[in-house]
């Protein structure tokens, strides 16, 4: 064990036993940060127009404030932007966290000095408990690399403003700083590819010990690095390489191929960090699922997804909810966001502990014939039909084909880019149908009552989905491919990279 390692190992352990007690706790945490920000939120315009001063329960809550999106607050959004104070909550934000809207254009979600903790120190805390839980803090003595977007901040009427691992960057703390990759020069440069290189130069012959990212970008890094160095695997190049960081997609579709590329597995700790707030992290290694971080200025709400579309869905507290069922994700922060819906839907793996999967967005799915196919399970149907079969895939997305151009059954369209082709390509749509059924009974329902054909896929050339994201402005960063659309833009947008099969 290093010399940092060594030290801080005790701060470590305090933080492991520390997030134990929040877990054994988790109900009242919540009730006391639901108490404390609504006493905050009194003296705000949304806190007025909302009649916080009367709110006495829960229920009061739910009465006064409904469950909105970014649009549906926009009003409140707009003013906060325009430089008013007092809006959403008191005083004016630290920061504006800029990332892409629907039909609002660009968001600007509020981070407040209230909300910095959540934001920046739940990371520090999962691996920190990781540390404290394993004794394994090797990771802590060497370089550290955060595969991010850009650094730098635009100003909003006074406001810091940029995208939320930008804005990470300026709040790390001088300890960890001085162990950062790569340059903040080098994180500074826009094209993806020019600042891939840029990192692969500055890392090559470093002591690395950390990375975190988002697996498809981690993967780009990983093979450059390779192809520069000549070498076999990540391992031979950082001997010392002891954790992966990661979120923001599944890991499963991507971790044969990442495991392959580092020459072994690597401990990791898998976080689901939002613009909106830090919402949980894995806090055992290896256990399935994430500790959902009840003790950070989050009050969660949850809404049964198959009420969607009710006029008064069910709204629970963390105390009503169950294991195995898809909920809608509502969050309530020292931030002043009020019964917003962030898109996310999760599901509980365990409640003692609090531990979450999240399953997909709500934006994303299938729902063309009334299956409402989600992302965990294609997910989960790609990953256990590539076990089965050997096979490796790069990417993957999902479309309706409701008016076939050969006519027939429509069907869903799997456009798929493999590592490596399988020798029988019916064989692997076969086995991927059958798991697609065993994960959705509505889609079984329509398969056995000839609404839908079984899935087709199509093949596509190596590198489609990166020139795909590099065509849409979103190559590298926190930018991710979804996995699931309603529509066929996506992959209208794929076609001409599609390969021709004998």
């Amino acid at each position: 064990m290093g010399f940092k390692s060594l030290f801080l190992r005790p701060w470590a352990n305090q933080v492991s036993k520390q997030i134990g007690q929040w877990s054994a706790n988790a109900l009242k945490e919540q009730e006391n940060i639901f108490t404390q920000i609504i006493r905050q939120g009194c003296d705000t315009q949304f806190g007025n127009d909302h009649d916080f001063a009367n709110v006495k329960s829960y229920e009061d809550y739910k009465q006064r404030v409904p469950v909105r999106d970014y649009e549906g607050l926009k009003t409140y959004f707009d003013r906060v932007v325009a430089g008013e104070s007092n809006v959403l909550w008191p005083g004016r934000p630290r920061y504006f966290a800029k990332t892409s809207g629907t039909t609002s254009g660009v968001k600007y979600i509020p981070i407040t000095s209230d909300s910095l903790p959540n934001h920046f120190g739940s990371a520090r805390n999962a691996l920190f408990h990781y540390f404290g839980q394993t004794g394994r803090g090797k990771w802590l003595d060497g370089k550290i690399i955060f595969l991010s977007g850009s650094p730098s901040l635009d100003d909003t009427n006074g406001v810091p403003t940029g995208r939320l691992s930008g804005i990470s960057n300026h709040l790390v703390p001088a300890w960890v700083k001085r162990s950062q990759m790569p340059s903040y020069e080098t994180n500074c440069i826009d094209s993806w590819e020019e600042k891939l290189d840029k990192i692969v130069e500055e890392t090559l012959h470093q002591k690395m010990t950390l990375i975190s990212g988002i697996p498809p970008w981690v993967q780009m890094y990983y093979e450059r690095l390779l192809e520069v160095s000549g070498k076999s695997t990540i391992k031979e190049i950082f001997p010392d390489f002891s954790m992966f960081v990661y979120g923001g997609v599944n890991y499963e579709p991507y971790r044969a191929k990442l495991e392959e590329l580092v020459g072994g597995q690597v401990d990791s700790v898998e976080i689901y960090p939002a613009s909106e707030g830090f919402l949980a992290f894995q806090d055992i290694p290896g256990e399935r699922g994430m500790f959902l971080n009840v003790a950070s200025g989050l009050f969660f709400e949850f809404i049964p997804v198959n009420e969607l579309g009710n006029e008064n869905p069910t709204r629970l507290r963390l105390h009503d909810v169950q294991c195995g069922v898809n909920y809608l994700l509502i969050l309530n922060t020292n931030a002043g966001l009020w019964g917003y819906n962030i898109g996310d839907t999760v599901e509980f793996v365990s409640i003692n502990p609090y531990r979450i999967i999240v399953t997909g967005r709500v934006k994303h799915f299938i729902s063309a014939f009334g299956e409402h196919v989600i992302g965990k399970e294609v997910d989960e149907a790609m990953q256990l039909t590539c076990q089965a079969l050997g096979a490796r895939v790069v990417e993957f997305t999902v479309a309706p084909q409701v008016t076939p151009v050969e006519g027939g059954l429509p069907y869903h369209e799997w456009w798929v880019e493999f590592d490596e082709i399988p020798a029988d390509l019916d064989r692997f749509a076969q086995f991927l149908d059958r798991e697609m059924v065993k994960q959705n009974i509505y889609y079984d329902d329509l398969i056995q009552g000839s609404v839908l054909k079984p899935l087709v896929i199509r093949v596509l050339k190596r590198d489609s989905f990166r020139a795909y994201m590099k065509a849409q402005g979103k190559l590298g960063g926190q930018n991710k491919v979804p996995r699931l659309s309603n529509d066929r833009k996506i992959v209208s947008a794929l076609e001409d990279m599609k390969v021709t099969l004998p």
